[in-house]
């Protein structure tokens, strides 16, 4: 953990790095106000702006409020695979390519040389050997119990830069962390035959009771991170350590089809309305244009589409080379020679890396495109009067109902949706609590991005578990709220001093998501 003199000056390069970005020109007008939607006549940007505005009638859903991804919007059995299901509105072609899409992206990676020549390639570090492992049913990961390994939980490590930074920039914004110079980007605590693994992540919990208005106490777990039985010698002294759970994937292309006007159009980093919610973009370099891209995926929006964020996955989670990410040793560095030594999955006559072409192009189209669940007990008089208490706390200052998705999409089921993902994809100072103190691109160690709420209520059903928050910690939405500080104190407070009755009915709303 860095100390604070550390964290103050990272703050201030941060903040520079901004106003650089605001003083270019990105996605943004040289006075900081958003520009409008291109891809709108006037007409269609009115009807727009109609939609989207926040609703004031708690008596009755809004219309189209059960779709959540518009006509997208998956109707199946609520059960453990419904997060598992394509959009409804693909053409039978994008069907077939989500099935196979599908099948690669549950694919059990085996290590080189194999028999298997189209499968081989893993690692020679990894996390888990298919996406599907991590990201269970398309949902979230679990934290791991006492004395099982972490595979769908896993710290994310880098240091500060130095003098001699190689990492691809572009005016001031860079496209990666720089990784601990023996361990990486990521603690990988797996390793194929023959090699030992980097070592393995340890949870220690300490309970935290909270008192609410009414007296009622709830008992949250706080964590604490540190590492064991390290193969391959000491970490940096000043590695910053970062837990990320796998967030669950439906909605993805929706949100990266949400045009970058609107979700600037949100962002306020002075807080120049004075209401205590600065939400900030972060940016990132985009590794197939080579240029500044509006970051929003990923737990402090590192990544600007699927397809990078897919690529990334493949190289750091598994061990995987692609054409975006062509690394066959995935993670491992120069001072882990044993696993430098070892063979990789390399096919040329299949194509560039171990994952060729088509294999990405599919993994990032079934990602894209796995569906998003109906809302249910919309109209459920609870549900009405949680979802009226979720305005009124202000938590729509950060979670967004609702946007519509750019005209210009290429996938024509992405078109012009009104979708309900409950964010805004921006950076929110969250407070000591939850802050990891390992900055990542613009945002600090104490911002994250607000996460997507749709599909929280069905959580439990698809992982057999809630566990919520970038690290798994809260055990259920109460936790989760009473977790928030910075930004979300005032709000964290109003919800603590609501009577229980008030208190069960926002947890049905956000239920009902």
């Amino acid at each position: 953990m860095l100390n604070q003199h550390k964290q103050d000056a990272m703050h201030i390069r941060l903040t520079i790095l901004l106003a650089a970005v605001l003083a270019t020109g990105l996605a943004v007008a040289q006075d900081g106000v958003p520009a409008t939607r291109t891809d709108l006549i006037p007409k269609d940007l009115l009807r727009v702006q109609k939609v989207t505005a926040p609703t004031t009638d708690f008596s009755k859903p809004e219309q189209f409020e059960n779709l959540s991804a518009g006509a997208g919007t998956t109707r199946k059995p609520v059960n453990g695979n419904v997060f598992s299901h394509f959009q409804a509105n693909l053409s039978f072609e994008q069907q077939a390519d989500f099935s196979i899409g599908d099948s690669l992206f549950r694919k059990l990676w085996v290590s080189a040389p194999s028999s298997t020549q189209a499968s081989d390639g893993l690692g020679p570090l990894f996390n888990s050997r298919a996406c599907q492992s991590c990201h269970i049913k398309d949902g979230r990961g679990h934290v791991p119990g006492p004395g099982e390994a972490g595979e769908s939980l896993f710290l994310r490590l880098s240091v500060p830069p130095g003098a001699n930074d190689t990492r691809e920039s572009v005016n001031g914004i860079f496209a990666d962390e720089v990784g601990d110079p023996t361990y990486g980007g990521q603690l990988q605590n797996f390793a194929v035959a023959g090699l030992p693994g980097e070592g393995r992540m340890v949870i220690d919990y300490t309970d935290l009771p909270v008192t609410l208005g009414d007296g009622t106490v709830v008992h949250l777990r706080s964590p604490h991170y540190s590492v064991a039985d390290l193969g391959f010698g000491p970490m940096a002294p000043d590695v910053m350590m970062s837990p990320r759970i796998a967030p669950q994937m439906i909605g993805l292309g929706l949100v990266e089809q949400i045009p970058a006007e609107d979700i600037l159009a949100n962002a306020d980093p002075k807080d120049a309305n004075g209401d205590g919610i600065s939400g900030k973009p972060n940016y990132t370099v985009d590794p197939v244009s080579h240029s500044v891209m509006l970051g929003r995926f990923g737990w402090k929006a590192g990544k600007a589409t699927v397809r990078s964020q897919s690529a990334g996955a493949f190289a750091g989670d598994i061990g995987i080379a692609t054409p975006l990410v062509n690394k066959p040793y995935g993670d491992c560095t120069p001072n882990e020679a044993a696993c430098l030594a070892l063979p990789n999955g390399v096919q040329e006559r299949l194509g560039v890396g171990e994952a060729p072409d088509p294999v990405l192009d599919l993994v990032t189209f079934y990602s894209q495109t796995v569906g998003v669940p109906e809302r249910r007990n919309i109209g459920d008089p609870a549900v009405l009067r949680g979802k009226e208490a979720f305005y009124t706390l202000g938590c729509t200052a950060c979670h967004t109902p609702k946007f519509v998705t750019s005209r210009k999409a290429e996938n024509p089921a992405q078109k012009f949706q009104l979708i309900w993902p409950y964010s805004d994809f921006l950076l929110h100072d969250m407070g000591d609590g939850l802050a990891d103190y390992r900055p990542e691109g613009l945002a600090d160690g104490y911002e994250w991005r607000t996460p997507p709420l749709w599909g929280t209520g069905l959580t439990q059903t698809v992982s057999g578990k809630t566990e919520l928050l970038h690290d798994g910690r809260a055990r259920d939405v109460t936790e989760a709220i009473l977790w928030h500080g910075g930004e979300g104190q005032k709000s964290r407070d109003a919800f603590a001093n609501l009577p229980k009755s008030a208190r069960d009915d926002l947890t049905a709303f956000l239920e009902s998501l």
